[in-house]
């Protein structure tokens, strides 16, 4: 097959193209590297079945070029990050909404199937755990900043579920906390990345809030199969999907477990959230998915435990990481 894989420089966005390439399939990424990185698809780089362009997907232009010619579409391409939103919330917005308005035309005009990536953000501050699909979402005030990310996938789901209507072939993954091998060292997207960093430097391992809140850690290699299963399986399409695991882990256990694996010297520290992302901040003390709908439709359950991903992601942060 022929995919598009925008965003696919990305952490997730190049483990699914290791897979696609390893599958067989030819393969297009559009990346602009504001938050992908080429190390990630340099492997890649030269093989005949792989390509990249370095431009953005609110390149309308670029997008009417290739839509046409691909068979399968995976959009991963989006401002992530809480941190990157509350930074820059205009260019999160646009990004996320704009850009996906624009993929989401052309694989309609062109009438391609599209898996259309998400996040657990969706639910918001929802307290009812597990979030099931078709939950009530629980959001904060607009004035807010954190709430526009939750805000602008929505929209991306509207947009996805409104072409679903009119009959194109297009699906939603929702993913909670994925984490392995390529994580940013700068951790913009995850608590996993900031701790291993900061174990590994011999810096406080620094724990926001209580450490009370939990959060549901899947190993990329779950990520990515649940992302595939939802571009192949026919009972997929116009379906949304937590892509998950449903093991609920407190981040001051998180904390515990990766100091203990790297053999970390440095303390705990918890710290008030402010500290990090200013006042008014708000955040979820559950995130936990309803797992049955993706067994069901998808055959999809995740597989990695914990200190499995755990171990493999540390030893990946080792190598790559600055000490």
């Amino acid at each position: 097959m022929r995919v598009l894989v925008t965003g696919g420089a990305g952490y997730i966005g190049s483990h699914l193209v290791d897979a696609l390439i390893k599958r067989g399939d030819e393969v297009l990424v559009i990346d602009n590297l504001s938050t992908g990185k080429i190390e990630n698809i340099r492997q890649h780089l030269g093989h005949r079945a792989f390509h990249f362009i370095n431009d953005s997907i609110l390149n309308e232009a670029l997008l009417e070029r290739f839509i046409p010619s691909m068979d399968l579409i995976f959009h991963l391409a989006a401002a992530v990050g809480v941190r990157h939103i509350l930074q820059d919330p205009l260019a999160a917005i646009n990004t996320n909404v704009r850009g996906t308005e624009a993929v989401l035309g052309f694989a309609f005009k062109y009438w391609k199937r599209i898996v259309v990536a998400s996040s657990s953000e969706i639910y918001g501050k929802a307290s009812h755990v597990p979030f099931h699909e078709d939950d009530d979402r629980v959001l904060g005030s607009t004035a807010v900043g954190r709430w526009s990310y939750s805000m602008s996938k929505a929209i991306d789901e509207h947009f996805a579920f409104a072409y679903a209507v009119k009959g194109l072939p297009v699906s939603i993954v929702r993913y909670f906390n994925s984490y392995g091998p390529r994580l940013d060292e700068s951790g913009y997207g995850s608590v996993v990345a900031n701790f291993i960093r900061q174990a590994l430097r011999g810096e406080p391992i620094t724990v926001h809030g209580d450490g009370e809140q939990t959060r549901c850690f899947t190993y990329i290699s779950d990520t990515v199969t649940g992302t595939l299963l939802a571009g192949e399986r026919p009972a997929a399409i116009g379906q949304a999907f937590n892509i998950g695991n449903t093991h609920e882990t407190r981040i001051q256990a998180l904390a515990q477990a990766i100091k203990r694996l790297t053999r970390a010297r440095a303390p705990i520290q918890l710290t008030p959230y402010r500290a990090y992302y200013g006042e008014g901040f708000e955040d979820t003390r559950r995130r936990v998915p309803a797992m049955d709908k993706a067994k069901r439709l998808l055959g999809f359950q995740a597989r990695v435990p914990l200190e499995t991903g755990l171990r493999k992601t540390i030893a990946w942060c080792r190598e790559h990481y600055s000490h």
